[in-house]
């Protein structure tokens, strides 16, 4: 997403957001819950990293060159809140993609050189070797295994938004799109899983449904609002999160889950290190409050796994 367009967004969430919520500041009534910022159009600023330390259990997973650098080239896609977007000034970038990968960072004991780069750009970069590992909430699917490598530390998947006036109440097929347009983000497993099916609206004899895609979030929101598209396929938490910050849109239903993870290209000799940091992560408490901080704990996994098979 371009900055100046994610401005734009951020505004848009603000403003919904304070209206529908007020001024008063959202609280725990159990104590010490999850960050609620974000509830006003605000995004969590806790702090859930900088106190993490080094594993040297971890950090001796990896190949010793590495070691000796102690920097990583890493490429993040930044699209929207909860996963990973620009803040208000426009530079820095924040999300759970960000802190999660500067908390394993700190437990391997390196420094990250981050390069924001377009979510379709990242995993083909990772194969020519100009970045060692990418962040984009890349789905763990068996066609994206074929060439690539994941280290998992959430679960996220496929989801569905609309406009409050919709007459969509669940889909869980997607002939029920027939007929609609549907916008989404290019390049994503979105795109694929919608133009794989696409056949299946003329095998019932229907209006096939068109798909509309954006490389920029902000873009695809901006089509629902302005009824240039019907429904939006998206992630499940970026969904969740946009439709508190807009008005007049509703989150409609889970529709498939995918395990979520750091992508390396096939082959690299990072995994292992990477698998074993998230685990510490578990174990320290930390993978909770990354999850709690951005109000996903919905999301969480039981252990770090090394390319699983796509979930079913």
């Amino acid at each position: 997403m371009s900055r100046s367009r994610h401005t734009a967004l951020f505004a848009l969430f603000t403003v919904t957001a304070l209206t529908l919520a007020g001024c008063a500041e959202p609280t725990d009534a159990a104590g010490g819950g999850s960050d609620r910022a974000a509830a006003k159009g605000k995004t969590p600023t806790t702090d859930v990293v900088s106190k993490v330390r080094k594993d040297e259990a971890a950090a001796k997973l990896l190949p010793a060159g590495v070691r000796e650098a102690g920097t990583l080239r890493i490429a993040s896609s930044v699209g929207a809140p909860p996963g990973a977007f620009h803040e208000e000034d426009g530079s820095t970038v924040a999300g759970a993609d960000i802190d999660f990968a500067d908390a394993v960072a700190r437990v391997l004991g390196l420094k990250l050189t981050r390069e924001v780069a377009s979510f379709e750009a990242i995993l083909p970069a990772l194969g020519s070797g100009k970045y060692d590992l990418g962040t984009g909430n890349f789905g763990v699917t068996d066609e994206r295994r074929r060439t690539i490598d994941f280290v998992t530390y959430i679960n996220d998947g496929q989801g569905f938004a609309v406009r409050e006036d919709s007459e969509l109440k669940k889909v869980d097929d997607l002939v029920q799109l027939c007929g609609l347009d549907v916008a989404t983000g290019a390049g994503t497993t979105f795109e694929v899983t919608l133009q794989e099916n696409l056949p299946r609206c003329a095998e019932a004899g229907k209006k096939p449904y068109k798909v509309k895609t954006y490389a920029d979030q902000a873009a695809v929101w901006i089509s629902l609002q302005q009824n240039r598209s019907d429904v939006v396929m998206s992630t499940i938490n970026g969904l969740r999160y946009a439709v508190t910050q807009q008005e007049g849109l509703r989150f409609l239903n889970e529709f498939k889950r995918l395990d979520v993870g750091f992508a390396f290209k096939k082959g690299s000799p990072l995994t292992p290190a990477f698998q074993a940091a998230v685990n510490r992560l578990k174990e320290d408490g930390t993978y909770d409050r990354i999850l709690k901080k951005w109000g996903t704990a919905e999301s969480a996994i039981d252990t770090s796994e090394i390319s699983p098979p796509e979930l079913k």
